[in-house]
């Protein structure tokens, strides 16, 4: 069938299972690293993110309009202190995956970060397009995005989430090269598992995302194009319980990725508030960071007796 997709090489169905198989093997899912138990014997291990993208969006494209800017700007303004303020509420960690240059804006929103207890991790420099990178500028952005957040911090980030949630030819390598612990960006699971590049174990823990449990496809609209959504935050927050209720049922994992300029408004923010309420009513659940879930996937790696046999899941109470 036709495809939109002009990028697409016009004679790739005539590749040989060669070329197709090395597309597909250079990056994929290993071993699913999900323990017997997650710590402190809870059945269900719940991982909050948030991009705090801020005005990075627009400036990433050239586009320095007021009143874009601005839209990002709502998020440092008025979305991440109301976040701030009901993750406290419930005494709830998550991570903030944050581009540098957002940080750089607002020193203070990252500082208060980690000072709040939560994980700040890399996610791009100014949201660039990694995608359309050679190897040795995506290195050098994730580097300088690397290097800004400690030094505004003092604390070196252990996780990346690239900012178009897709991997380059070089993206990997660079990962590794760098040291990190973890990446957030792929989605071939629902479950953490270990990375394998070209058929080799790479001991680089994936936590893997979806659009499904992302705000932005939700709610986000181009005011000169034909994206135009209108979910209600209540119908949105259904799916995400959904979700939850799953993962608890599988004594998996449930991962959400949110925006402090999508999800901090009024409205929406009691969706998220709902959905915490669902969330603490349950026993045994485990709260964590992206890196304190990397650091249990990562036991599991080390040690294979640790991990839960795919087909044994929790019996339901």
């Amino acid at each position: 069938m036709p495809t939109d997709d002009f990028s697409l090489p016009a004679d790739s169905w005539r590749w040989p299972e060669p070329t197709w198989r090395s597309h597909v093997d250079a990056v994929r899912a290993g071993r699913r690293l999900v323990p017997h138990r997650w710590p402190g014997g809870a059945r269900v291990a719940v991982a909050l993110s948030f991009d705090s993208d801020h005005e990075t969006i627009p400036l990433r494209d050239g586009e320095t309009s007021p009143g874009r800017l601005a839209q990002g700007e709502y998020g440092a303004r008025a979305g991440a202190p109301r976040i701030l303020a009901l993750l406290a509420r419930y005494g709830v960690p998550a991570t903030f995956f944050m581009p540098a240059v957002s940080a750089l804006l607002h020193p203070e929103e990252a500082r208060a970060y980690t000072r709040d207890g939560h994980e700040l991790a890399v996610h791009g420099w100014i949201h660039e397009r990694n995608m359309l990178l050679g190897r040795d500028d995506e290195r050098e952005l994730t580097v300088r995005a690397l290097d800004a957040l400690t030094t505004l911090t003092g604390q070196r980030p252990v996780g990346i989430r690239t900012p178009s949630w897709d991997f380059s030819a070089s993206t990997l390598g660079i990962m590794l090269e760098l040291g990190f612990a973890y990446d957030s960006s792929l989605m071939a699971d629902d479950e953490p598992y270990e990375i394998v590049a070209e058929g080799l174990p790479t001991g680089l823990v994936e936590i893997p995302v979806d659009w499904i449990r992302d705000d932005a496809p939700y709610f986000t609209m181009d005011r000169y194009g034909s994206v135009r959504p209108h979910s209600r935050p209540r119908d949105v927050r259904e799916i995400w319980t959904d979700e939850f209720d799953a993962a608890y049922r599988d004594g998996g994992v449930f991962q959400l990725t949110l925006h402090p300029h999508v999800i901090g408004h009024r409205s929406r923010l009691v969706a998220l508030r709902e959905l915490l309420d669902h969330i603490t009513s349950h026993r045994d659940v485990w709260f964590a960071t992206h890196a304190e879930l990397a650091d249990t996937a990562r036991g599991v790696l080390l040690d294979p007796s640790l991990s839960r046999p795919a087909a044994d899941t929790p019996e339901r109470t």
